[in-house]
């Protein structure tokens, strides 16, 4: 059974249509790259799917249910613009908060709670500040916290907003060696991406989304010259100097 099944999703601001009649779904064990041009609506439909924002028609399944019965099922990595990273708390507090889908809010977390957020923040090199307050750490830093708390969620579908943006370089690589071990473990990662450049090397799967699905399936079938100038138009020849499979 898919992971997610997105049928007839349509998303309005103010009665303009911001996602159209999107239709997909996804294969476990896959790592896919949600590509497009800004404004495409490729952070829209993470929220979208995760019910942050209302649709204005279609549903969403995860694992053949709705997702408001599932979502103890699913990671989410927001955009680190989006988080308010001077909220008081420190690097270990913030991966417990992926715990409490298991443990319910009212409850404390448990030695063992503490000692899994533990080895979450050590899977992401990021032990050694676990007392450090947030708004103390780097870009790069808040990053791996936020990959750490997701991690504790010990989810089946991640869905990842931007997760390179801001990082550095050994940021990145530990990024997706994370992201690689969750896919070899049969987790489904999706994951909003904007650098055309690394989707061959980084993803198994894209999707090319401009307000419509343009095309989604095993990267060396969509990631194509005629599919990326369906997505992006005009503005192409300034993204992509490197035509894909070699065309």
């Amino acid at each position: 059974m898919e992971p997610i099944k997105v049928e007839n999703v349509t998303v309005a601001y103010h009665t303009k249509p911001v996602l159209q009649d999107i239709n997909f779904s996804v294969p476990a064990g896959k790592l896919i790259g949600i590509i497009g041009p800004n404004g495409a609506g490729k952070s829209t439909l993470i929220k979208a799917i995760l019910g942050l924002i209302p649709r204005a028609s279609g549903e969403v399944a995860v694992y053949g249910k709705p997702y408001k019965e599932q979502r103890k099922l699913i990671g989410y990595v927001p955009q680190r613009g989006s988080v308010d990273w001077d909220f008081p708390t420190n690097a270990l507090d913030v991966v417990l908060m992926g715990r409490y889908g298991h443990i319910g809010w009212l409850r404390r977390p448990s030695k063992a709670d503490k000692e899994l957020a533990l080895a979450c923040l050590k899977k992401v090199g990021m032990e050694q500040y676990a007392t450090r307050q947030i708004s103390q750490l780097s870009g790069g830093q808040q990053q791996r916290v936020f990959l750490a708390r997701a991690l504790a969620q010990d989810a089946s579908v991640y869905f990842m907003d931007e997760p390179f943006v801001g990082v550095d370089a050994a940021t990145e690589k530990a990024i997706i060696a994370l992201l690689n071990e969750l896919k070899t473990q049969g987790k489904t990662v999706l994951v909003v991406h904007h650098d055309l450049q690394t989707v061959e090397e980084y993803f198994d799967w894209v999707m090319l989304l401009n307000m419509k699905t343009i095309a989604i399936g095993p990267t060396e079938e969509v990631f194509t010259t005629e599919n990326l100038q369906k997505t992006y138009g005009g503005r192409l020849a300034f993204l992509h100097t490197a035509p894909p499979g070699g065309q």
